[in-house]
């Protein structure tokens, strides 16, 4: 099971559903859906193929799932990034440990360190992460944690060995590796001749081709962050060929023991302070998971019109916001080219 810096931003994460709408039925023979649970979360992998047995595709992904969860779980002890947390210098980390890292370095550099994979000292701190729980977190605690945070505060070798310049920086990739593994087994499906697939882990999605019960582009739903006890969707959008992700601060969230204030999941690396914010959900499409994954992690973090811009600035991502005004109404907010239905 991944750690929790999305489940830390994600924790909340808000689960996006596809939907395969019977407009129009079609031939469906071909039509073959795996069901499971892995990485903390359940998964679902929908494809077309005439000749890719899902029991064989099942062996693969679990492959895939078993070598994400030994490189970068925090749930697991064994796991490299628990090795290198506990101060292993001299640990190589394989391929997807490398293309995670580096990822995160450019985002981290994009979003003027808003997104930061060292906040997990604080994420468990304030008890969203793995490690034991400390009931409220004092400034002068806060303070000591952030010496220990920053992510030019690591470095990735020449020889593949992660070097911390303080023993007690702590990693979480939960923020992007969720996307990652997204990305990995729509990588699998196209080396296997998939052409018309729709993968998700824990509401991270990719959709490729169209559905075969409408002979339309994949859609997908977003939660309404202002439901009930019924699930309702505030969107419906179809993917053409696309990753999405959302980030979400509304389903779970702590109680201050002492003042009695709600602390959400996300925290703000340049402060240290989990935050009340109105920014309820946001997602991000991209031609990645992973990069999806990252950014509405990030977003969620930075105030909207801050957000608004580094979208703005990037050619490679779309965002949705969903922002409660002083109100308490919602309010939606679109970058130029995100899609609308």
């Amino acid at each position: 099971m991944l750690s929790i810096l999305a489940a830390l931003r994600k924790y909340f994460r808000i689960i996006i559903f596809f939907l395969l709408i019977c407009c129009q039925q079609k031939n469906t023979n071909d039509l073959k859906v795996i069901n499971g649970y892995a990485l903390g979360t359940s998964y679902s992998v929908t494809y077309i193929s005439k000749s890719l047995e899902t029991n064989i595709l099942t062996t693969h992904i679990d492959s895939i799932f078993t070598i994400i969860n030994k490189s970068m779980s925090t749930y697991e002890i064994d796991s490299d990034i628990s090795k290198i947390n506990r101060g292993d210098s001299l640990l190589q980390v394989d391929v997807h440990f490398q293309n995670v890292y580096n990822a995160s370095s450019i985002i981290w550099k994009k979003t003027d360190g808003y997104f930061d994979p060292t906040v997990g000292a604080l994420v468990n701190a304030y008890g969203f992460g793995p490690e034991k729980k400390i009931k409220s977190v004092s400034k002068s605690e806060r303070d000591e944690i952030l010496k220990y945070t920053g992510w030019n505060k690591t470095s990735l070798t020449m020889n593949n060995t992660i070097q911390k310049k303080d023993p007690n920086i702590y990693l979480d990739f939960n923020a992007l590796a969720k996307g990652y593994t997204v990305d990995l087994i729509a990588d699998l499906l196209r080396k296997n001749n998939v052409n018309s697939f729709l993968v998700e882990v824990g509401g991270e999605i990719v959709a490729q081709g169209k559905s075969p019960r409408t002979d339309n582009l994949w859609k997908v739903a977003i939660d309404d962050p202002k439901q009930g006890n019924n699930r309702n969707f505030i969107r419906t959008l179809s993917l053409n060929n696309q990753a999405l992700a959302t980030s979400g601060n509304y389903r779970k969230y702590k109680i201050d023991e002492r003042t009695g204030r709600r602390i959400v999941h996300s925290v703000n690396p340049k402060t240290g302070n989990p935050f009340p914010t109105n920014i309820l959900s946001t997602s991000v499409i991209s031609n990645k998971c992973m990069i999806a994954d990252a950014y509405a992690t990030s977003l969620m973090i930075m105030p909207y019109e801050k957000g608004k811009a580094l979208v703005d600035r990037e050619l490679d991502i779309e965002a949705f916001w969903i922002i409660e005004n002083e109100d308490g109404l919602i309010e939606q907010y679109f970058s130029k080219n995100f899609p609308r239905k």
